[in-house]
């Protein structure tokens, strides 16, 4: 059966392939069509059928489905907006009729004629003139079942765009997130910069990057895994509001939430601390939500989730208390501090301290019950290389993670402007990262020397733009909102994903 089904589907290959051959030896090449005029959209003549009725257009997209009844012809053509109905009749069309009956499902068209209703109420424009666009030799899915392998969808997902419609809604919904996170800050007054995606030293969050080799200067290079040290470098220059939206590259694990390359905004404002930082995060989330749907709430994967602030505040040592009942505030020394992470079955190093405890054990107790939107406070110095100390306790920072849905999406904190404690914290993540920590930050001397200058008091902000934007889209998958999401080469098992 599946012999016969793939000799089947071979023939019609071929078959298409031959009807392109006898187009161009009549000298019909459709590839040599430069242009269409396009007057309208199919959504546009359906929602104002009063105003287009009688009307002469001209509209063009791909045949999605096609039928004959006697001497007239049905097809529907699906264009950016959507589909519509084309009546065509022998009579009308004449010697081009036999064209319109040679059409395949794919192909590209362009049809002029006139709107009107058919007897069975279906809106449609009666084609007057048609011409073949662009001649398709592949096979699309068949209507019933589609393009449903997750793995074939994104590996072609110009296919997945053409035959499941509503997948383009969501990648709409994300141009609208983007707009709406550029014009939120926008209109407070910040600048949108760029910053360089290649460099010699990959600072501004924990994570392995990935290496390239500048031939030129025979020097290696990297990929940004953060802008956060750039964006700095420019607040320390005189621009006190400044974001970039962009790509970052982090070559770790793939997952339902991970892709190497990923979209990322970091927001700066100097002369405020972290909690204008919250305030502009509940505002980017609040903003974007009433865009999309008009409220604040969303459901996401069958939870009902409300964005609206004032979100949740907790720090993450109440945050353990509150779960586990362990109270770091009691807990004072390293060796306390591993010998409960022992007690809780966690697997711990023997040079760990009390602050990569406590982090370890937020982690691993409390993230999975955070699921209305919840900000995260005052994270330990061990693993806050870039945030000031918080006056408070000097072992914790001015930091907060914001969750929703157990996922963190957001990571702020008052700045670090302090460059005798900044180069001690490299130098201490150095350390780690000799002694085997892959994604401990490197030494960023030329950063020390801009907080040498003089870093005013700032804000930052960082959120993971793509997680964003599968919350508000209900999608299951980051690949589900990424156009072309990173994939192994098919035939290769270089890497096996995660």
């Amino acid at each position: 059966m599946q012999k016969a089904d793939e000799k089947r589907l071979n023939e019609m290959l071929l078959l298409r392939r031959q009807k392109l051959k006898e187009l161009k030896e009549e000298g019909r090449n459709p590839y040599e069509i430069s242009k269409y005029d396009v007057t309208e959209y199919s959504t546009q003549i359906k929602d104002n059928f009063e105003e287009f009725e009688g009307k002469k257009v001209s509209v063009a997209g791909r045949v999605m489905s096609k039928r004959r009844h006697g001497k007239i012809a049905f097809f529907d053509i699906q264009d950016n907006e959507g589909r519509i109905q084309i009546f065509a009749r022998k009579d009308i069309l004449l010697e081009n009729y036999e064209e319109v009956k040679g059409f395949d499902i794919g192909d590209i068209v362009g049809v002029k004629g006139e709107v009107f209703k058919t007897e069975a109420g279906e809106i449609s424009v009666r084609a007057e003139n048609t011409i073949l666009l662009s001649k398709s030799l592949q096979i699309l899915p068949e209507k019933f079942h589609g393009l449903k392998d997750p793995d074939l969808r994104y590996r072609q997902r110009y296919v997945d765009l053409i035959v499941n419609p509503e997948i383009k809604e969501v990648f709409i919904k994300r141009t609208k997130v983007l707009k709406s996170i550029r014009n939120y800050l926008d209109e407070r007054g910040f600048l949108e910069v760029e910053t360089p995606i290649l460099g010699t030293v990959a600072g501004g969050a924990n994570a392995r990057p990935f290496i390239t080799h500048h031939n030129t200067l025979d020097l290696d290079m990297q990929l940004r895994i953060a802008n956060e040290l750039y964006l700095k470098r420019l607040v320390v220059g005189g621009l006190d509001k400044v974001y970039e939206m962009g790509k970052m590259f982090r070559n770790e694990g793939m997952d339902t939430r991970h892709n190497p390359e990923f979209t990322n905004i970091e927001i700066y404002q100097a002369y405020v601390d972290y909690e204008e930082m919250m305030r502009i995060t509940e505002g980017l989330f609040e903003n974007a939500a009433l865009i999309l749907y008009g409220t604040t709430k969303i459901n996401y994967q069958g939870i009902e989730i409300d964005l609206k602030a004032p979100w949740k505040r907790i720090t993450m040592i109440d945050s353990i208390k509150e779960i586990t009942g362990i109270d770091f505030n009691e807990i004072n020394t390293d060796e306390e501090a591993i010998e409960i992470a022992k007690a809780k079955g966690l697997e711990v190093d023997k040079n760990w301290t009390r602050g990569r405890i406590i982090a370890e054990v937020f982690e691993e107790f409390c993230e999975s019950s955070l699921v209305q939107p919840t900000f995260v406070l005052k994270h330990p110095v061990e693993v806050s290389p870039l945030a000031k100390r918080s006056v408070e306790d000097p072992r914790l920072t001015d930091r907060f993670e914001a969750f929703i849905n157990t996922w963190e999406f957001a990571n702020a904190f008052s700045e670090l402007n302090d460059p005798i404690d900044q180069k001690e914290r490299f130098e201490a993540q150095v350390r780690e990262k000799e002694a085997g920590d892959d994604e401990a930050h490197p030494m960023d001397s030329d950063f020390v020397n801009a907080l040498e200058v003089g870093l005013p008091p700032t804000g930052g902000l960082g959120i993971g733009v793509d997680r964003m934007i599968m919350l508000l889209t209900d999608q299951p998958s980051i690949r589900d909102v990424v156009f072309f999401p990173t994939m192994k080469p098919i035939g290769s098992e270089k890497v096996e994903e995660d």
